[in-house]
């Protein structure tokens, strides 16, 4: 696979109010790599992951994610961005009164998938994390680590150049972080490109 540069970070400063959060901080990210940015609690991590999918400016320096410069996103240009990405929060973010299926079809529908495909898509991303047996249970059924597979699929619906995860194992027990880890390494070796958060050395 050619070695492409996803993202390219050069002495940005994320702020938060009054608060710098990251100063002159440079990184870079090529296509299938798979990074773990780890800092105790409090120290920017999720900052600089918000600041990717363009929830947080970035106040300084120069900013690329897949050709787009996020030092200058119009606003009409942040749902293109974001459909490239798959986002896993830490507290999953699912939508509790609808079922999995009903959970990703809502992402596909916002997204603009037709009907057929959708079911098709739908399938494909659950068999991917291991819970294509679960479609018809609502997410207070399911265990933390099986919540946070569900979100891994809904990361995974657009096929994502890049996945954000944000610590995806925060709530999980060890053995499950291990297992979501895995997953998360499973997906990198496709060819997506994984960000995790962490402050789990």
């Amino acid at each position: 696979m050619e070695e492409t540069t996803l993202l390219k970070l050069d002495k940005v400063d994320i702020c938060r109010e009054e608060n710098v959060i990251l100063h002159r901080a440079s990184f870079t990210l090529h296509n299938g790599e798979f990074v773990y940015v780890i800092g105790k609690v409090g120290s920017g991590k999720s900052s600089l992951l918000k600041s990717l999918y363009c929830e947080i400016p970035i106040n300084q320096g120069d900013a690329w994610l897949l050709d787009y410069n996020l030092c200058k996103m119009r606003r009409k240009d942040i749902p293109y961005l974001r459909r490239k990405l798959g986002i896993v929060f830490q507290d999953f973010q699912l939508l509790t009164d609808r079922s999995v299926h009903k959970n990703l079809e809502f992402v596909l529908k916002a997204t603009g998938w037709k009907k057929k495909s959708e079911i098709n898509e739908r399938n494909n991303v659950l068999f991917q994390v291991g819970m294509q047996d679960k479609g018809y249970k609502m997410p207070h059924e399911l265990s933390g680590g099986e919540q946070q597979r569900i979100v891994i699929a809904r990361a995974l619906l657009n096929d994502p150049v890049l996945i954000l995860a944000d610590e995806p194992t925060g709530n999980l027990d060890p053995e499950t972080s291990g297992q979501i880890v895995q997953l998360l390494h499973d997906i990198c070796r496709k060819g997506t490109a994984v960000i995790m958060t962490t402050h789990n050395y």
